[in-house]
């Protein structure tokens, strides 16, 4: 039987996905799509599937898993669908909404009121519905493509890869591929990071399907799978996934930052 692997199907992913979906992977494994992250960790959790795109601090709570290397969701700046939206200035926020299909932002978020801002506030978790999460809250941290077309008018909207480089000068790492170790061998014709070059060469045909369903105009899609997101665990990338380990251990969001080991 063909490994299964899990994927969100949001724009952010799209192009890691597209290969398995339409490209060369196709045929190597059976591609679960259409589950929030959350949902995807939770697969991998149970072993459901051999491998899925994880919120990267799903790597640290759930145990026997490998990280492919080379490959990730990730932004050097603004990321634009990761975003905390508040009815009023950061300063004077009280309450936040926090989706619950989200782990890693959600983590980010109690990060950057802790050690950053330096703000006591009580979070809520959510279902990711914006207007009812900010007519209840004072903020909410809003995802994925939902986080590209809410309006925005009236609100305060903070990037939080924005204000993540802003404090300490790095990249910040949303998703990675995970493998279950024991079941490593199953995915060794599995090759991520071609799918992701393939995805690549495919951002223009990926803007234009997106562009229907978000109603945002193509070349900003372009624009976003080619300068908000970035793809590669990097040096750099990888310097700012273990940094945010580091202060996720410190707040007790984990219970240490253990290394992380390779496919």
């Amino acid at each position: 039987m063909a490994p299964r692997i899990a994927a969100s199907d949001y724009l952010n992913s799209a192009l890691l996905i597209f290969s398995f979906q339409h490209g060369a992977q196709r045929d190597r494994c059976t591609l679960i799509p259409d589950a929030a992250p959350a949902r995807c960790a939770e697969m991998l959790r149970a072993r459901q599937v051999e491998a899925a795109l994880i919120p990267a601090i799903e790597y640290q709570r759930i145990p026997d898993l490998l990280v492919v290397p080379g490959v990730a969701v990730a932004s050097k700046s603004q990321v634009r669908s990761v975003v905390l939206a508040s009815n009023v200035p950061v300063e004077q926020v009280k309450t936040v909404a926090l989706d619950t299909s989200s782990r890693t932002s959600v983590s980010l978020i109690r990060i950057l009121f802790k050690e950053f801002y330096r703000i006591e506030a009580e979070f809520r978790p959510a279902a990711p519905n914006v207007p009812a999460m900010l007519a209840e809250n004072d903020a909410a941290v809003i995802i994925g493509d939902p986080a590209m077309t809410f309006d925005r008018t009236n609100r305060h909207v903070y990037d939080l890869a924005g204000e993540w480089r802003k404090f300490t000068g790095l990249p910040f790492v949303f998703a990675v591929w995970a493998i279950h170790a024991p079941e490593a061998e199953k995915l060794s014709g599995v090759d991520f990071a071609a799918a992701r070059d393939e995805g690549r060469a495919h951002r223009p045909e990926l803007a234009a399907r997106y562009s229907r369903t978000l109603g945002l105009p193509e070349s900003d899609l372009v624009t976003y799978l080619t300068d908000n997101i970035n793809y590669d665990l990097d040096a750099e990338n990888l310097a700012g996934l273990t940094r945010y380990y580091e202060l996720a251990a410190r707040h007790g969001l984990i219970d240490e930052a253990r290394a992380i080991e390779w496919r």
